[in-house]
């Protein structure tokens, strides 16, 4: 069992669903949820999770944005990037940004939970 504390951020609330209850059976405490990057950071401040996942594609501020907004007051931040097929670019973006990894949809269970246990 883990213990550790985790924001989900995504746009589409069954995947923040289908996330959370991974995480839970994984022994993560999902202690928020966001849908776009300034909610994201906004969440991170309130709560100081020990990981963030953080979707790419996300209305009004993308997770690329989302990155950059908590790594700059937050450099200590751990967050693993989810991203749908072909988003490689992105995620590139997003680790140069200052994400530690990322995750693809449709989620494994165990391929999250493995790169989760990294952070």
């Amino acid at each position: 069992m883990s213990n550790k504390t985790v924001l989900i951020v995504d746009d589409a609330m069954f995947m923040r669903r289908m996330l959370s209850d991974i995480l839970k059976k994984g022994g993560y405490n999902v202690v928020a949820e966001g849908s776009d990057g300034k909610e994201a950071y906004n969440k991170y401040k309130e709560f100081k999770p020990d990981l963030v996942t953080m979707d790419i594609t996300m209305e009004p501020v993308n997770g690329i944005d989302g990155v950059k907004l908590i790594k700059n007051d937050f450099p200590e931040a751990k967050i693993l990037m989810v991203s749908a097929m072909g988003q490689k670019s992105m995620v590139v973006d997003a680790i140069k940004a200052g994400a530690k990894g990322f995750i693809v949809k449709p989620f494994d269970a165990t391929i999250v939970l493995k790169e989760l246990s990294k952070l």
